[in-house]
């Protein structure tokens, strides 16, 4: 079990499984043994996470998403939820990606990646360091809350007002967090030329709450 609780809580594809176990004849045998017996646990094919049981440590869910799909990162609701803006709520861990919309069921829960054009993905992402042991991409609050009213359908946002409406009434956003935003990471989007309007009202938010 040694083997097993030294990859922490990092998803590691078979090769690495079968790596620890490279003096059996068959490891694949071993890998498959470990999964029946609940010691790993299959996120995908070919992706696994040694489970709670092994190293007594809560299973990342922004580390399985970044791993499970990519170039991803963890934005929208649940990266606002991370930085406590808004209230945690049960939903799929939500991630903005490159490539084609996707959504998953595993063991450790529901996964889903809204895809945004890559230039604009560039834009507001930051390293997460986890007590100093692990690390995954996720979105800044700026451009987490960007994000949201990019790829949320039918928002109309014409005013400061609604704007603040939409995240005081139907986000319960902490509104006191407006304060340390950065709005140059919110001109960048804004300059990226999609919901225009509703970022031109979010800046102007900002600016009266600095």
């Amino acid at each position: 079990m040694e083997r097993l609780k030294g990859l922490g809580i990092i998803p590691v594809n078979k090769d690495i499984l079968y790596s620890l176990y490279g003096n059996l004849k068959f490891p694949e045998n071993k890998v498959a043994d470990l999964e029946r017996k609940g010691f790993i646990i299959r996120i995908k094919r070919d992706l696994y996470v040694v489970s709670r049981q092994v190293h007594n440590q809560e299973i990342s869910r922004e580390l399985v998403a970044n791993h499970l799909y990519g170039p991803s990162c963890v934005s929208l609701e649940s990266a606002l939820a991370h930085y406590g803006l808004i209230p945690e709520r049960v939903y799929a861990m939500r991630s903005v990606c490159t490539k084609m919309y996707k959504r998953y069921d595993t063991p450790t829960g529901q996964f889903e990646y809204v895809k945004i054009p890559a230039p604009y993905f560039q834009i507001g992402i930051k390293q997460e360091i986890i007590d100093k042991s692990f690390c995954f991409l996720i979105a800044t609050p700026e451009k987490a809350l960007c994000d949201l009213i990019l790829c949320t359908g039918n928002l109309r946002l014409q005013s400061v007002k609604a704007m603040s409406e939409y995240l005081e009434e139907d986000l319960r956003f902490e509104m006191s967090a407006l304060t340390s935003f950065n709005v140059h990471i919110v001109e960048e989007c804004l300059a990226f030329g999609r919901k225009k309007t509703e970022l031109t009202q979010l800046i102007k938010l900002l600016s009266n709450e600095k």
